[in-house]
């Protein structure tokens, strides 16, 4: 592939993982407020109440951190900086588990930023 046809693919690639953690951080908030509301169901004395407050805040909490580095790495990967290829690669990977949607874009982030022509083009 020639040089330009890349740079579309990276381009491409980081617009994925910024809309893909945007998404990441309102699905967080959302989460948050459901068990919130469902916490105000539940008496806060039994282990219902503490695992309930547990899961509301580690869960959007590890959404949220890993949208961030997401949206960090995208917006590298938009300003072609060579430490941003290494971050979206692993965040991809991660991705790659969020079946089906985030498989399809992990792999195709994955196969774009293995490239010899990405690697050349980010550095």
């Amino acid at each position: 592939m020639e040089e330009s046809s890349m740079k579309k693919h990276v381009t491409l690639v980081a617009a994925l993982q910024i809309g893909f953690s945007a998404m990441g951080i309102i699905g967080a908030t959302i989460l948050f407020f459901i068990f919130s509301f469902a916490g105000s169901f539940v008496p806060e004395v039994g282990v219902e109440g503490s695992i309930l407050k547990f899961l509301g805040t580690f869960l959007p909490s590890i959404l949220v951190l890993g949208s961030i580095l997401g949206l960090v790495g995208g917006i590298g990967l938009l300003n072609m900086q060579r430490w941003a290829r290494v971050l979206v690669m692993i965040m991809a990977a991660i991705g790659c588990f969020v079946f089906p949607i985030g498989t399809i874009v992990g792999v195709y982030s994955l196969w774009v930023l293995l490239q010899d022509e990405t690697a050349r083009l980010l550095r």
